[in-house]
């Protein structure tokens, strides 16, 4: 609160700290360099990959696809199922490990496998799939700290049975491996001795039991003997079928040595992981080729294409349908206990999968305009439609494609407009498909697209106001990677075609080329205007005076807390009970609706208005948290299903028989005394008489501010605003000669005199240094013979916080940074000063959604107060 303000140890009275980075770690954040390292890959990918095809034409690719042998393709898909079987057990092992009797292991298994094969599409979640485990998990249950004891150990299984397999490889430095690495024998030989012996010490140091992770005192217990034995097993195995469903597909003269492949294969899946590609689309592709030497070769082409169908696709195909039908079958029957359970289960992963059959529908018009029509096809449609409307098809099905990749992001996030939208792009998707070349298999495909993305219908209920085509930059960036290398399939396909200004304005019904090069500007044209319009009208929080309601004005002065009547600066939003009984304020960050605060007002309206502004964010796709709220509503928020975060005490002053008599109150008792010798006196100016005051009062203000070499807060804090101050009278110290003001507060007193508590408290700093506790007891005093209840000194952040090791562990951050921040804040200060009155402390809560939106939350709080890290720092 903002008593911290004025208080001699806590200066500016923000409730957060910041360290600021190192340079490498700035440098490597940068947003230039976030969106400049991956459009490098993709642009020298596709330098290398037009190298490598140069003597290569689709119709070679396009022959050698076709010329596949069903045995190779069916010993893919096997190699496939039994690679999703393995890392399945990843989750199994982990779980049973980290949460014992928690999660069944069907579901865990379905976790690993099905998060994994949704997540390869929209992203190079190869291993883990990272995200979806954390949703699925989190639904079920399970929190942060376990959470991430699951992912960490099969992170840890997968890196162990990497470095095993990479050890003996090394160890052992079959045939092919010296032409990988540029090291000599020897060395070879040592750092795969050495990978082998660290990964056996693993193994010895948890063989003996009791072992523990431990972050701040909380954590979980590390796997035994037996459980890591298991995940070093399913990682092997399933690195190694991984790699051998490409293997089983590559031409016979380049599957004479799995080592060495094995070797290439692995290096290309972490180059396409750093592209951000979705699936490390042509970056993979051309890491590949240019570490097995199959420059020039179409028959390496193909089988790469039809590993991406096998490896990425089916399996997205099959979990996705899976899901459709489990999805169907819950919302029709809801009612029963195992549906309800069911639904948790795979709520999470509706949206994912949602935007992963939008982004493969886009890619595979987008694929199909790049590529040559069927001359048949082609010139059977001729006789049915016009030249004209054939070639507005091909265009209108490549656009559609970009439109479809890009609505994805809105499918993530559960927009109904964005489904709305996207349904109506598959329909002009399938007649584009055969308007344009009579490209019937493709159609087939966005059908199924179609039904698939129709059977989600319920999961989009989310309404927001901004544009669903506005996209973050990681998106950005994604998108653009993905189009680049989509442009190069074209390229390729048309590379024997020499290129000639004519061909932009050459329309004819085998002109495929210039259909190709006419749509890929437009794509990139939409594609431009789509970049510039989300980094254009992107939204922060907003800033500026607000009206505030008269029904607002009235609860607040009314309320028994004198808090409520921050409500009145004027920076914030309101939800209003339709019977005018209660209100709520929040800010909007433009990710989360944020209230300051509890309800104010009637409780059973007011914990209605917690309901409200929870539905009202989730239709937004935004967070709901409450900020700065005591014990009262509890019950309210678990019910909303949100995390109960102790973020600090309030301290209140019980003013009946208030006096400054003691040791603890005799900085206050000097303070008095001394202002009055200096011929200074206490005196409460009445709003209705503030307006003459203002220049003297603003005066002290500029001055006060100047000290602090900072900025005026919000949110939680007034400004000196004369439109906020008239709202309240004042407390201030005058010469009683000179009539100069040295030190003010404004009041802010509760309905029924309950309670009395200040906002703005300042002074000059030419005064008197004495001024503010001078003002600080003389209010008290004041407030006693008013016949208040209490004084509210405010909050003392992360204070009472319990820093054990049963604590939950934002709990155990949050006393780690009460007792080791002092040098950013003082926090134990700010308690000790007051201490001194002898208060009351009660609890001050945050009530946010769990997991890592916690810390998120806090941050967009300071955003609110401070206008970010910068504005705390200042």
């Amino acid at each position: 609160m903002s008593v911290a303000e004025g208080a001699p140890l806590a200066q500016g009275g923000v409730t957060g700290e910041a360290v600021p980075p190192g340079w490498i770690a700035r440098v490597l954040a940068h947003p230039v360099v976030r969106i400049a390292v991956p459009l490098l890959i993709v642009g020298l990918t596709l330098f290398v990959l037009h190298k490598m095809a140069a003597h290569v034409g689709w119709a070679e690719v396009k022959a050698d696809i076709a010329a596949a042998s069903w045995s190779s393709l069916a010993l893919a898909v096997c190699t496939t199922a039994l690679s999703f079987l393995a890392l399945s057990f990843y989750d199994i092992l982990a779980v049973n490990s980290v949460a014992p009797g928690r999660v069944p292991a069907r579901v865990a298994g379905y976790a690993g496998a099905t998060g994994v094969a949704i997540s390869n599409l929209l992203g190079f979640s190869w291993v883990t799939g990272t995200a979806v485990r954390y949703r699925i998990y989190a639904s079920l249950g399970l929190d942060l700290t376990l959470v991430a004891g699951v992912i960490a150990t099969a992170w840890a299984g997968f890196w162990l049975g990497l470095g095993l397999v990479v050890g003996v490889l090394l160890a052992l430095h079959p045939v092919g491996i010296s032409g990988v690495l540029p090291i000599g024998r020897g060395a070879e030989t040592a750092v795969g001795l050495a990978l082998i012996a660290g990964i056996a010490g693993v193994f010895a140091w948890l063989a003996r039991g009791g072992r523990r992770l431990a972050v701040w005192g909380h954590g979980f217990d590390l796997p035994g003997l037996g459980t890591l034995s298991g995940l070093t097993a399913a990682s092997v195995i399933d690195l190694t079928l991984m790699a051998a469903t490409l293997y089983v597909l590559m031409p016979a003269d380049l599957t004479q040595n799995f080592a060495w492949f094995f070797v290439v294969y692995v290096a290309a899946i972490a180059i396409g992981i750093l592209s951000h590609t979705p699936g490390g689309l042509g970056v993979f592709e051309a890491a590949l080729i240019v570490g097995l030497g199959a420059t020039g070769r179409s028959d390496v082409l193909a089988a790469l294409i039809l590993y991406r169908l096998v490896y990425t696709v089916l399996p997205f195909l099959v979990a996705v349908s899976g899901l459709a039908l489990v999805w169907g079958v819950t919302q029709r029957h809801a009612v029963g206990r195992s549906a309800t359970w069911t639904l948790r289960l795979v709520r999470p992963l509706v949206p994912m999968a949602a935007a992963g059959v939008a982004m493969l529908a886009g890619v595979l018009l987008l694929i199909s305009g790049n590529l040559p029509g069927d001359g048949a096809r082609l010139a059977l449609l001729s006789d049915i439609l016009p030249l004209s409307f054939i070639e507005a098809s091909h265009l209108a099905g490549s656009v559609a494609g970009l439109l479809l990749v890009v609505i994805a992001a809105g499918l993530y996030r559960k927009l109904y407009r964005a489904w709305v939208i996207a349904m109506g792009l598959m329909v002009l998707g399938i007649i584009a498909s055969l308007a344009k070349g009579l490209d019937w298999e493709e159609a087939v495909g966005m059908v199924l697209a179609t039904s698939l993305l129709g059977a989600f219908r319920s999961a989009f209920y989310r309404v927001e106001g901004a544009s669903v085509f506005r996209l973050s930059t990681a998106w950005i960036v994604s998108i653009t990677a993905l189009m680049v290398a989509l442009f190069w399939v074209g390229l390729f396909a048309y590379s024997h075609v020499q290129y000639r200004d004519a061909l932009w304005w050459q329309f004819a019904l085998h002109s495929d080329a210039s259909r190709f090069l006419r749509a890929s500007f437009i794509v990139a044209l939409v594609l431009l205007g789509i970049a510039l319009h989300s980094v254009l009208t992107r939204q922060g929080p907003p800033r500026g005076p607000r009206p505030i309601p008269d029904v607002v004005r009235r609860l607040a002065l009314e309320s028994p807390y004198a808090e409520a009547q921050i409500a009145l600066s004027g920076d914030k939003q309101f939800l209003v009970s339709d019977d005018g009984l209660a209100y709520l304020a929040y800010g909007d960050t433009g990710g989360s609706l944020i209230t300051k605060g509890e309800p104010v007002g009637d409780p059973v309206a007011g914990a209605r208005l917690i309901w409200a502004l929870r539905e009202k964010a989730d239709r937004a796709g935004k967070r709901c948290a409450f900020y700065a709220v005591s014990p009262r509503y509890l019950a309210t928020y678990l019910d909303l299903g949100l995390s109960i975060l102790k973020i600090g005490e309030v301290a209140r002053v019980p003013l009946a028989g208030f006096t400054l008599d003691g040791p603890l109150r005799k900085d206050f008792r000097y303070g008095a005394k001394r202002m009055a010798k200096e011929g200074y006196v206490f005196e409460i100016i009445p709003k209705a008489d503030l307006g003459r005051y203002f220049p003297e009062l603003r005066r002290v203000s500029d001055a006060w501010m100047a000290m602090k070499q900072g900025d005026e807060k919000a949110f939680a804090l007034g400004a000196f605003s004369e439109a906020y101050l008239s709202n309240f009278d004042h407390a201030v110290l005058r010469h009683t000669t000179s009539g100069r003001i040295v030190a003010f507060a404004n009041l802010f007193q509760s309905g029924g005199r309950n309670e009395l508590s200040v906002d703005l408290m300042r002074h000059d700093p030419a005064g008197p240094k004495v001024a503010m506790d001078a003002l600080f007891g003389e209010m008290m005093l004041w407030g006693a013979a008013q016949g208040f209840a209490w004084f509210s000194l405010g909050a003392a952040p992360f204070a009472g916080i319990e820093n054990r090791q049963l604590a939950s562990l934002w709990n155990r951050i949050g006393g780690f940074v009460y007792t080791h921040g002092e040098q950013f804040y003082h926090f134990e200060g700010l308690r000790a000063f007051k201490q001194k009155f002898d208060p009351v402390w009660t609890p001050n809560y945050l009530a946010s959604p769990g997991g890592l939106a916690a810390p998120r939350i806090l941050f967009e709080v300071n955003v609110l107060i401070s206008g970010g890290i910068r504005g705390l720092i200042g």
